[in-house]
């Protein structure tokens, strides 16, 4: 049977933290997961767009419990200030690292690592190791189909010899869907029964294609993205759907990764394979010590 938002189980008593919460995937995950009676921190750069999407999420759900945190992925600083926000407030049972920027021109996040590299995967990395100790079920990450085309050339991964954007969103989704393998890999041979897992949303109209439409420059580019995301894309709420049910289905395997099951672009959510780059354990090795030489943090269970 197809999983739907009728499918996701009651999560009354479950604390959730959603990153990039206030709009598309993430703002659709929070609102479904309210539904379902869940505690849902909303871990936003902007604090009047959280707020706005606070206000949204309580006319739709009354009795929402939402508590927003202030979180800016390309500053390692703001990510060990969330971190240290949720452990003392008591934890959290499932983390959703669903922010990103995608394709995006030259730049560096606070630190000085490439933007969407640093973003997308290093800010995840950190802030899942910060709050792995008091993490009680699961962490998703969010990745793309674009991951399949994606690379990692550790002598290039800041940028340093040549920038395409695209090359370096491909190469950022790819390091989450290694990070997610390498951490369910690391999980299980600790007989940790905690699980770490990945999905991506297919075609989904999201505010992602208009941003880096908008920044590319390219009048071209953002006609194209508007006509995709008008005529042929899935909604935002189904996009969230790969998402949503891993992370809250009891039976989600751990290291799964799920995506919609048509051509991994559009139709319901479905286990699926991730590509041989993702799969090769040499290289998410590599990749995570990198990480946390970069991050400063450390696997600690």
């Amino acid at each position: 049977m197809a999983f739907t938002m009728n499918s996701i189980p009651p999560c009354d008593g479950k604390t959730f933290l959603v990153t990039g919460a206030n709009s598309g995937l993430g703002y659709e995950t929070c609102l479904a997961l309210a539904r379902r009676g869940a505690n849902v921190k909303m871990a936003c750069r902007s604090p009047e767009r959280a707020a706005a999407a606070v206000e949204r999420i309580r006319e739709a759900v009354p009795d929402a419990k939402i508590e927003v945190l202030s979180l800016d992925l390309g500053d390692l600083a703001s990510v060990a200030r969330c971190a240290e926000q949720v452990a003392g407030t008591g934890g959290l049972d499932v983390l959703i690292n669903n922010a990103g920027i995608m394709a995006v021109p030259p730049g560096r996040t606070v630190d000085g690592f490439e933007l969407q590299f640093g973003t997308n995967h290093l800010g995840h990395f950190a802030l899942t190791l910060r709050l792995l100790p008091t993490l009680r079920d699961r962490v998703v990450t969010v990745t793309s189909t674009v991951a399949r085309i994606g690379s990692m050339p550790f002598d290039n991964l800041h940028g340093e010899k040549s920038y395409n954007r695209w090359a370096a969103y491909a190469r950022s989704k790819l390091a989450n869907q290694l990070f997610t393998l390498e951490l369910a890999r690391r999980l299980e041979a600790a007989g940790d029964p905690r699980r770490a897992l990945s999905a991506h949303p297919g075609y989904a109209a999201t505010e992602l294609q208009k941003s880096s439409a908008d920044q590319s420059g390219s009048w071209f580019e953002g006609a194209i993205m508007a006509l995709g995301n008008f005529s042929i894309a899935m909604s935002a709420a189904n996009g969230a759907l790969p998402q949503l049910l891993a992370a809250t289905m009891p039976d989600a395997p751990n290291g799964a990764l799920y995506g919609p099951w048509i051509f991994g672009s559009w139709g319901a959510p479905a286990l699926e394979t991730p590509p041989p780059q993702a799969r090769d354990a040499e290289v998410a090795a590599r990749l995570w010590e990198l990480s946390e030489t970069a991050t400063g943090v450390r696997f600690v269970r």
